[in-house]
Order: structure tokens, then C-alpha cells, then sequence
């Protein structure tokens, strides 16, 4: 496989294209060259022999001219100049050197039974062509062992007058020889020269591809993640600027993804904070994210809750089913039994498409606010502003039947007049009280109340109260008991801690029947704090009313509380007050058998209002 590969690679292949170039090439170069070279080589034979022919036939005009025939010159002459044409000639042994008279006789040869020819006429066509003075008598024969022989007839001429004829054959075997070895020659520089051309080819193919190698490395290490690596610029052609170009886009990639990331990060932050539920679905309705709130809210886990349809979770109302349905935003409030509360939760629901550009809606947020609290705090300014309309109402009423019974006569009956007005003052008693007790409990809200401390005596402050209240204990024969344990003074706010006592002593005895009991007592705790408690062997609260005893205008009773003068306010001031020192206020009660009123102030750490 890796042998396959590497014959796949664009080394391998332009080192493949380099050297079938340079082959082609070589190719078309090497078969011109060698039919020149053979062209060249044949042909420089055939002038060769043309010319040694030439000359020979030149020679023999001059030396052998009538004489052969005519007996003025012997063989043996005849053969000596022969023997010095062919020293001129260079003949081997295997070639043939013939000269014929005009009539075609033998006169001379190479043979070396030169008795056996001499004298007998050759009548090869060439030489009776020759013997004509015809030109370009040559011929290309083969011989039994295959070698080429070049046959070629000159004519001697002397004086326009044809002598004789040279006759020539001679062996093309060393030429051809040459040739095979000049083409062996090219062979083998051409394959050697095929083998550096490949050495080369793939050197220079390894200093193209070695960029493009290194750029795809740093391509993997960026699908990766590897974004800090950079690739190596080696030069200036288009690879280097290939090179730069793709450090410049991962350099971006990386900032874009950084921010990407950072964003995501903020946007995780944000969720996992929010006090709000979200929800995020795809166009299917499957939730693909849940922050920690939205878990908590309903009771799930955010990994097992991803891919489930958010149906299963929320009861949605049925106009927000469907891929229609999520195209425009919606708003609902429902009730959604959260995780870990028994009751009931108003949550505000709202309902935001996805868009995509060029796709669409690709999913859906949903969040959800638990409005619980606002709803309460709006039911609860409602009832106040209710219960406020309402005890000013009374009294006022109260006033204006009584100053109209005057005004039409009562005024004039000093006893019922007197009366009238007992009852209008003590009217606007009860509307000056209820104004204060708002006023005290509007500076604790907006954190305007003055704690002004001072080291106070726990048991003294006690007997004080129990004095305060001796007259209301011996109208109603209640008797008063006081249980001082081992406490410390304490910095408090003395005139506040007097009120809440008052408040609390003052509810014991309006609610204790003749000859009751109500007990002071005082203990210390752990050394840090200090309580106090009142308690009466009362009515009692019942058990329903005990979670909203603290809460401002409730009464247990409320024809009987109006009665008795109360504003409903008392335990809601009281319970302001000992928050003020940093303290807690409790009650604890039983229908029909006691009622026990406990708070606790640290000894000399009080937190006051900004």
C-alpha cells in the first residue's frame, strides 16, 4: 500500500513526466542523430570509394594507358602499380580490385588467384556501363554472411577516349560496424544520462513538493486544532506566497476561533448564571441546550434532557406545536410545578425563533422567568393599598357619623356630646397610631431607620416593662412572672427593643383571659447573643395562621383585633426592628393554650441601616 501511495504522490509523478520528457526527447534527438549518423557515414563510404575509384582510374590513365593491350608494358609493371594504388587505396584483403580493358578483359586484380582471372572478361553490368562512360554505376549487394558490399565501376578516360574501367568492391562491414558502435555509444549515454535526468527530476520534484508537503501538514494540524504552528516559508515563488498566504488565513483562523471561543465562553457564563431558565431546540423541537436554571426548574438533568423533545418537559400550550408555530415570538404565563416546591409557580414563558440567513428557522429559545415572587409582591401591594383604604375607611366613617349626629342636635345633650367625642378622639388616636406604624415601617424599607445603640441592662429592661403593664395586669388579675438568666448587657437601640416589647406584652394581654399568665424571661446564647421571650397562656394562634402572623395588616381575628385597637402592624414593626440588630424573631403557639413570642440580639454586634 505504501509502494502504491508513493506512486500516487506528485513527486513520483513529476519526476515520471520529467524523464518521459527527457526520454521523448532523447528519443527524437537519438533517431535523427543515428539516420544522420548513418546518412553521414554511408555516405562519406560511397565519396570514400568514389574517390579512391577516381583516383585509381586517374592513375591507371596515366600510367597503364594503351599499354596493357598493346604488350608495352608487362603484368608484372601492371601489378606494381597496381600494388601502389592499393597501398594509396587502403584495400584489405577482403575487398576486390579489379581493372578491365575496353574490351572487358581482366587486366589486373586483387584476387589472390590473380592467373585464374587475368585475361577473362568480367561481365558484370556495371563495368559494361562504365565502359560506356555512364556514371553513378554502383551497387549495394549483400554477401552469404550477411555483411553489406558496395560495388562500384569507374571508367578511365584519357583524352575523351574510354581506356578500360576500375572495378571496386569492397566490404561495408567495419562501416557499419561504427555505426552499431556510435549508436551503442548513444545508447548508453542515453540511458545513463535517463538515470541523472531521474536523480535530478526527483530533486527537483522533492523542492516543489517539499513545500506543498509542509503546507499539508500544518492543514492537518489545523482541522487538528493545532493553530500556533506555522508553515515555513522557503522562497518567493508561488508555494512561499502559497505558503504566506496560508499563514495568514490560520493566523486569522485562530483570532476568529479565539474570539469565537471567548464569546461562547461569555455566553456559557451568562447562561449558567442567568436566573432565568433557557431552553434551545432545533427545527424538530429536540432541546440541544439547557442551562443549569432551566434544569433546575424542571427537576432534570442538562445531558440526559439534550435530544429529548421539549414537549416532554414543558407542557406548551398547543398554538406553539409545529414548525409554523415557531415563527413568530410568543409570550404566556403558566403554572409549572418546579422542582422541589409542593406549590405551584407563575412562570413567565417566552418563546424566540432561530433564524438562519439562506436556511430559515433552524430552532426555537425558549425562556423561563418564575414571576412567583412578583406576582406575590403585586398581590401583596395590592392588599395593602386595600387594608390601608380600609383602616383609614373606619375610622373615618366612624368620625364623620359622629360629627354629623352632632352637627344635627347631639351637640346640645352635653352627656351623649361628650361621648361623641370620646369616640372621635379615640378614632383619631387609632389613625394616628396606624400613620406612624406605616411611616416607621416605610423607614425600614428603604433602609432610613436609626439604630442608636447603647449598652443596655437585659433584666432591668424587663422590670420596666412588667412596670409599664401593672395596671392592665391588675384590671384583668393576670399575673406577671419574670425568669432572669445569666445575660450580660447588650448594646441595643433601647427605645426600638421597648417598642417590640411593648407590642408583645400588649398582644399577651389582650389576648389572655382574666387570671391568666404571662411569663418575661431572658437567657443567654453561647455567649453571643441574647433572648427574649414573652409568653401568655392565651387563646392561641391557630396552626394556618402561625406562617403569616408576621405579615403586615393579618389578624387571626380581625373584628376582634379592630376592636381592641390594633393596626396589624405590631409583629410586622417588631420583626423589622430585631432584623435592624442583626437578630431573629419567632413565634410558637398552640389553639386554645399558649402563645410563646422569642428574639434573639447579639450582645454587641448590631447591624444598622445604611
Amino acid at each position: 500500500m505504501k509502494g502504491t501511495r508513493f506512486f500516487r504522490t506528485i513527486q513520483m509523478k513529476m519526476s515520471i513526466i520529467y524523464v518521459l520528457l527527457i526520454l521523448f526527447a532523447m528519443q527524437l534527438i537519438g533517431v535523427y542523430f543515428m539516420q544522420v549518423m548513418e546518412r553521414s557515414s554511408l555516405k562519406s563510404f560511397s565519396n570514400s570509394l568514389e574517390y579512391e575509384a577516381s583516383l585509381l582510374a586517374t592513375f591507371a590513365a596515366e600510367k597503364l594507358p594503351e599499354g596493357a593491350r598493346e604488350g608495352g608494358q608487362t603484368q608484372e609493371e601492371i601489378l606494381k602499380a597496381y600494388d601502389d594504388l592499393k597501398d594509396i587505396a587502403k584495400f584489405s584483403s577482403a575487398d576486390t580490385l579489379q581493372i578491365v580493358d575496353a574490351d572487358g578483359n581482366i587486366v589486373s586484380t586483387s584476387d589472390q588467384n590473380a592467373a585464374a582471372v587475368l585475361g577473362h572478361k568480367n561481365n558484370n553490368i556495371l563495368i559494361s556501363r562504365a565502359l560506356q562512360n555512364t556514371k553513378d554505376n554502383e551497387q549495394t549487394l549483400m554477401d552469404d554472411m550477411g555483411n553489406r558490399i558496395k560495388v562500384l565501376a569507374v571508367p578511365v578516360v584519357k583524352d575523351g577516349k574510354v581506356l578500360g574501367a576500375v572495378y571496386i568492391k569492397k566490404s561495408m562491414k567495419e562501416t557499419y560496424a561504427t555505426i552499431r558502435r556510435i549508436n551503442g555509444i548513444f545508447l548508453s549515454g542515453t540511458i545513463i544520462a535517463l538515470a541523472l535526468t531521474g536523480l535530478v527530476g526527483v530533486f527537483l520534484s522533492h523542492t516543489i513538493t517539499s513545500p506543498i508537503k509542509e503546507i499539508t501538514r500544518q492543514v492537518t494540524s489545523v482541522a487538528e486544532g493545532r493553530l500556533q504552528q506555522r508553515v515555513r516559508i522557503q522562497g518567493e515563488d508561488e508555494i512561499g506566497q502559497l505558503g504566506r498566504a496560508f499563514n495568514y488565513m490560520t493566523e486569522r483562523l485562530h483570532e476568529a476561533l479565539s474570539a469565537n471561543e471567548e464569546e461562547k465562553e461569555k455566553l456559557a457564563s451568562i447562561l449558567s448564571n442567568m436566573s432565568d431558565g433557557v431552553i434551545a431546540t432545533d427545527e424538530q423541537g429536540r432541546i440541544i441546550l439547557l442551562n443549569h436554571r432551566a434544569a433546575g426548574m424542571l427537576g432534570t438533568d442538562a445531558q440526559k434532557a439534550e435530544g429529548r423533545l421539549v414537549t416532554e418537559l414543558v407542557p406548551l400550550p398547543e398554538g406553539w406545536h409545529g414548525e409554523e408555530a415557531q415563527d413568530v415570538e410568543k409570550r404566556t404565563v403558566m403554572e409549572l410545578a418546579l422542582a422541589g416546591d409542593q406549590e405551584t409557580r407563575q412562570v413567565n414563558v417566552a418563546l424566540t425563533p432561530i433564524h438562519r440567513r439562506e436556511i430559515g428557522i433552524t430552532g426555537t429559545v425558549l425562556v423561563f422567568q418564575d414571576v412567583t415572587e412578583q406576582v406575590e409582591m403585586e398581590r401583596s401591594r395590592r392588599e395593602f393599598v386595600a387594608n390601608v383604604s380600609h383602616e383609614l375607611r373606619t375610622p373615618l366613617t366612624t368620625m364623620k357619623s359622629y360629627l354629623e349626629a352632632l352637627e344635627d342636635g347631639a351637640l346640645d345633650e352635653p352627656e351623649l356630646a361628650r361621648r361623641f367625642l370620646d369616640v372621635t378622639r379615640n378614632e383619631t388616636e387609632r389613625m394616628i397610631r396606624l400613620v406612624t406604624d406605616l411611616l416607621n415601617l416605610s423607614r425600614f424599607d428603604s433602609k432610613q431607620a436609626q439604630i442608636m445603640k447603647t449598652e443596655t441592662a437585659i433584666p432591668e429592661m424587663l422590670e420596666e416593662v412588667a412596670d409599664r403593664f401593672s395596671f392592665q395586669f391588675k384590671q384583668k388579675g393576670i399575673a406577671i412572672r419574670l425568669e432572669i438568666g445569666d445575660v450580660r448587657p447588650a448594646l441595643l437601640d433601647r427605645d426600638k427593643i421597648d417598642q417590640v416589647l411593648d407590642n408583645l406584652v400588649s398582644n399577651a394581654v389582650k389576648y389572655t383571659p382574666d387570671n391568666g399568665e404571662i411569663t418575661l424571661s431572658c437567657a443567654d446564647r453561647a455567649g453571643e447573643a441574647v433572648e427574649v421571650s414573652v409568653r401568655d397562656n392565651g387563646i392561641g394562634i391557630p396552626k394556618k395562621d402561625l406562617d403569616h402572623i408576621f405579615e403586615r395588616f393579618y389578624r387571626v381575628d380581625k373584628a376582634r383585633s379592630r376592636n381592641m385597637g390594633g393596626t396589624g402592624l405590631g409583629l410586622a414593626i417588631a420583626r423589622e426592628i430585631v432584623r435592624a440588630h442583626g437578630g431573629a424573631i419567632e413565634l410558637e403557639s398552640e389553639y386554645n393554650h399558649y402563645t410563646k413570642v422569642t428574639f434573639t440580639v447579639p450582645y454587641g454586634e448590631g447591624r444598622e441601616p445604611a
